[in-house]
């Protein structure tokens, strides 16, 4: 038996190896972009792990329009949505709503790793707007000073 499938477009990659990977980097942390709308095709969501050393972190900042669920996969984060702090482990997650605050800080003495998973990818907007400085998140978690974008 023989499919017909009607292709409107490019041929979406389905799997990923390493070599495919885009990588990026940030002051506090590099990531490996691993779905996106370029990579795979993907229209609605965005896949990136994300690395931090030893006392690093990505200060209070929101996704407009975008909700996003972080999974650790190595060491230990500090993580922050809205208002509530958690430590969480290896094989644990936090799930953040649409336009929350949040920060991701890495205290502990060995590197973080973490998956997360955006969606939508292509909401209109800033894809993140930092709030760090702002109140009340300025005064529950000072941040750590970053050179400016």
């Amino acid at each position: 038996m023989t499919a017909n499938y009607a292709r409107t477009g490019p041929r979406m990659k389905h799997f990923i190896t390493v070599a495919d990977v885009q990588h990026g980097s940030f002051p506090w942390c590099t990531v490996e972009w691993m779905s996106n709308p370029e990579l795979v095709g993907a229209k609605e969501l965005l896949l990136e792990r994300a690395t931090f050393p030893p006392g690093e972190a990505h200060n209070f900042h929101k996704h407009p329009g975008r909700e996003e669920i972080i999974y650790v996969i190595e060491g230990e984060a500090d993580q922050w949505v809205g208002g509530e702090v958690r430590r969480l482990k290896n094989g644990e997650m936090a799930h953040i709503p649409m336009d929350t605050p949040h920060a991701t800080f890495n205290l502990g003495p060995d590197t973080l790793r973490f998956l997360a998973i955006l969606s939508p990818v292509n909401a209109p907007g800033e894809f993140t707007v930092d709030v760090f400085d702002e109140e009340p998140w300025v005064t529950l978690r000072p941040p750590i000073p970053y050179p400016k974008k």
